[in-house]
């Protein structure tokens, strides 16, 4: 029996996240782009504004931003826009009947967290309590039944999937605050024209930002049950994509010797995870263009803390990608559809 074909739209193409997604669903079985959109500040063939996506000739145009429109030609859309414009138009395109996935944090927080951390007004109560968060190693078969997904926030994903296995362990203990170190990629910050971005200030320098204040920081913690207070510390790499976390937890001892077979045993089932064997730590090259996760644990015994790594592409996993394994649930296709490419490495 011939597969059902879905068709998508894309609001906000010409950002990083959404030329990922038009990359990625372009070669995906079962989905079709129907529908381009953004601001209006680009409308016409999408590889006038992207010159890598010229060959992609038969795409839609994009067009400035119609709901009515998006609704009349999309089964699902991806709204790939700045917090703050982002979840409206998710939450617009669910009342008209279409399936959405807002790639922004607007969907991620309880209203007054999200207050507090975005420093802007939230959505409604009610349309949060709907939106579901899009992390399928923890939310699989809410993924699957959904009509509108918030996809988590990049930093949050390699924190959340690194941390996550030991948050049943230490729940009836008393844990201090986990340290995460977290860099990210310069395509994280989006493609407005920043200073700080220009190939002259990033190259060759490395520093820390939002220190204190970064929103993936009350998002990690609530993917964690609550279970840990979360010191995120997060800084910019002077490299295009990627993250790499480095998680450090203090642990009761007679854990240590079953902590990788509780990893292993934790992400048996899930496809884009992959817990490196004992030794091994993960590389933002081998995970470069994927959906992939690499995770490592090391338990240092002269300190009595347990040390996690974990690297994600920020475009990848932390964005599109993710994004779009959260579509294929949605839609009833495998989850690894159209994701299975290996890194880019170089």
């Amino acid at each position: 029996m011939e597969q059902q074909r879905v068709r998508v739209g894309i609001v906000g193409p010409t950002g990083y996240a959404g030329m990922e997604l038009v990359r990625l669903l372009a070669q995906h079985p079962y989905m079709d782009i129907t529908y381009l959109a953004g601001s209006g500040a680009h409308t016409g063939p999408i590889g006038d504004a992207l010159p890598h996506l010229r060959r992609l000739s038969k795409l839609p145009p994009v067009s400035a931003f119609s709901a009515d429109a998006c609704a009349e030609s999309c089964d699902l859309a991806f709204v790939a826009l700045p917090s703050g414009e982002s979840g409206a138009i998710a939450v617009e395109l669910v009342q008209r009947g279409v399936r959405a996935i807002d790639l922004s944090g607007d969907l991620r927080l309880p209203g007054d967290v999200y207050r507090t951390w975005y420093q802007r007004e939230p959505v409604a109560d009610d349309v949060l309590a709907r939106a579901v968060y899009g992390l399928p190693e923890l939310n699989r078969a809410d993924v699957s039944a959904a009509s509108l997904v918030a996809n988590p926030g990049c930093y949050a994903t390699a924190a959340i999937l690194a941390l996550r296995p030991l948050v049943d362990w230490v729940k009836s203990k008393r844990v201090g605050p986990v340290v995460i170190d977290a860099k990210s990629g310069a395509t994280g910050a989006g493609r407005a024209a920043k200073q700080n971005l220009q190939l002259g200030e990033l190259a060759n320098d490395f520093y820390p930002y939002r220190v204190g204040v970064h929103q993936h920081t009350p998002e990690i913690e609530q993917g964690l049950d609550g279970v840990f207070r979360i010191l995120l510390t997060t800084q910019l790499l002077p490299i295009p994509r990627g993250i790499f976390v480095s998680a450090y937890v203090s642990l009761d001892p007679d854990l240590a010797a079953d902590i990788h077979a509780r990893y292993a045993s934790f992400y048996e089932s899930a496809p884009f995870v992959d817990v490196l064997p004992p030794g091994h730590v993960p590389h933002i090259k081998s995970v470069a263009g994927t959906n992939d996760c690499q995770v490592s644990v090391a338990w240092n015994e002269r300190t009595g803390i347990l040390q996690v790594f974990s690297a994600i592409d920020n475009l990848g996993k932390g964005a599109a990608g993710q994004a779009l394994q959260n579509a294929n649930l949605m839609c009833g296709f495998d989850e690894t559809t159209g994701l299975t490419e290996t890194s880019l490495w170089t």
